[in-house]
């Protein structure tokens, strides 16, 4: 059974989103109990050269909402990097969520015969729509959303390897995988 490019692209980047949003409520609950400024995670970045945390989560956001409109063929909507505050942060999370909400899988699907045309600096890259989401936009989705994590575990927020992945079913439910079924708890 080929893989969905739909669930590669928007139910990928939709989990990571979750996840995101979900590692923002625990650095707000760490700046909290240990009275540290929640600007210190907010402009904290990994070397002087990167973005800062702000940043890395305007980047996550912009490449999933970017690499479903491409992938669709839709126009994505524009979000003002304005924000200061992991509230800003949590709504603009949201914002990209409820975007990628309202894309219609047949349109991503459709995407295997459509050529993506993005800018690099001065020139431009086209791909067929599977090849822009394997070579371009997940590894770019990763690669902020990764840096945002590592950020907050630098500045001793508490987050785990679980806490990246995100949640897995608790309640004994057991997900399909290669035709298999593996139970959890």
């Amino acid at each position: 059974m080929p893989i969905s490019i739909h669930s590669t692209s928007i139910g990928v980047m939709t989990r990571m989103l979750t996840t995101l949003s979900a590692m923002l409520d625990t650095a707000v609950t760490y700046a909290q109990a240990s009275r540290l400024d929640p600007a210190t995670l907010l402009e904290a970045r990994l070397a002087p050269d990167m973005h800062n945390f702000v940043r890395q989560v305007q980047m996550a956001t912009d490449t999933a909402k970017f690499a479903g409109a491409r992938l669709a063929g839709m126009i994505p909507p524009s979000f003002l990097d304005t924000e200061t505050s992991f509230p800003e942060l949590q709504a603009r999370i949201d914002k990209t969520l409820r975007f990628l909400e309202i894309i219609d899988p047949l349109e991503v699907e459709a995407s295997s015969s459509r050529i993506v045309t993005i800018q690099h600096g001065s020139r431009s890259v086209s791909y067929r729509g599977p090849d822009y989401l394997r070579q371009f936009a997940l590894p770019n989705f990763y690669f902020h959303v990764t840096t945002a994590y590592a950020i907050l575990r630098t500045n001793r927020v508490p987050l785990g390897k679980l806490d990246y992945l995100g949640a897995f079913p608790t309640d004994g439910a057991s997900v399909p995988v290669e035709g298999r079924r593996i139970q959890y708890g």
